[in-house]
């Protein structure tokens, strides 16, 4: 399967924007081209191994709840198919199922997180403080867990290194109050939307993080959406409160490196094959329980 993965992608024909840790964005005929590579990246660092159809996944995935969620709130998805720009025909070939046209925005600074369920850093934060990114919770809750009502955990936009969490009130004080309670209702009714979605169909969406954008002072959905990179998926069928569940996304990777020493600064240890085909199929099987699809 590692033959199959697409750790770097080079058009020569455009000019970059920016490269992320996934994606490289490009400059398009005043929009801009997202091309999803197959890198993974966990504990904010990239690593060395890519993971095959990751990148694929995930830009379909995100178009398909791109278009189910554009009655919630708009979106920067203008075209998945690349037969519209005349311009991208020679690199049809490497943009063909990973690549999106988008519109371009301007990027609000925060990563926008929802939380149904008590895991990860929030678990962790718990467990010291009996708090969630500030938030005071109940005492008594098991990891794992499910909140009685979703909560809205705002972190910073680092370009390196790790994200900062940080309280409604400073996100309020940085963009101003109106922007930022939108900005939080939105993303409470976009994940509440999508928890019952996958879980009619046998996922749980523990949480998930947003990017939101202005353009022409619209607020819009930007990046990517409820896909194995920003959400955590959990297989209903095996859900049992109280321990580290069984994950559709790149929580594997993380779980794995874990066990390594790695102290979560570059370089990050490569990973093991079994790893690698291992995720790759968690994350094939992620798109086809929520599309009720398969990829190819």
């Amino acid at each position: 399967m590692k033959a199959n993965s697409i750790r770097e992608v080079e058009i020569p024909g455009l000019s970059i924007f920016r490269r992320g840790k996934v994606r490289d964005v490009y400059k398009l005929d005043g929009n801009l081209l997202f091309v999803a590579s197959d890198r993974i990246s966990c504990f904010d660092v990239v690593l060395p191994d890519a993971i095959p159809y990751k990148g694929v996944v995930l830009n379909k995935i995100s178009s398909f709840w791109f278009d189910l969620t554009k009655n919630i709130v708009s979106n920067h998805c203008l075209s998945l198919d690349v037969s519209d720009y005349p311009e991208l025909a020679n690199y049809s070939g490497i943009l063909n199922g990973r690549s999106m046209v988008v519109k371009r925005a301007e990027p609000v600074p925060f990563e926008c997180i929802v939380r149904g369920y008590l895991a990860g850093s929030g678990w962790k934060d718990y467990q010291k403080t009996g708090q969630v990114s500030g938030i005071k919770i109940k005492k008594g809750m098991q990891e794992a867990q499910k909140f009685e009502q979703s909560i809205f955990t705002p972190s910073t936009k680092e370009d390196f290194g790790h994200d900062i969490t940080v309280s409604f009130d400073y996100m309020k004080n940085k963009i101003g109050s109106e922007l930022s309670s939108k900005i939080r209702d939105k993303s409470i009714e976009l994940y509440n939307f999508a928890e019952q979605y996958a879980g009619e169909r046998g996922i749980i969406i523990a949480d998930t993080k947003f990017e939101f954008g202005l353009l022409n002072g619209e607020l819009v959905l930007i990046d990517e959406l409820f896909t194995p990179d920003s959400s955590r998926f959990w297989p209903q069928d095996s859900y049992k409160p109280g321990e580290s569940q069984l994950s559709y996304d790149k929580q594997y990777v993380r779980d794995w490196l874990e066990t390594t020493g790695w102290d979560k600064t570059p370089p990050a240890p490569n990973l093991p094959e079994d790893i690698i085909e291992k995720t790759s199929k968690k994350y094939l099987a992620a798109y086809k329980a929520i599309t009720e699809q398969d990829l190819f």
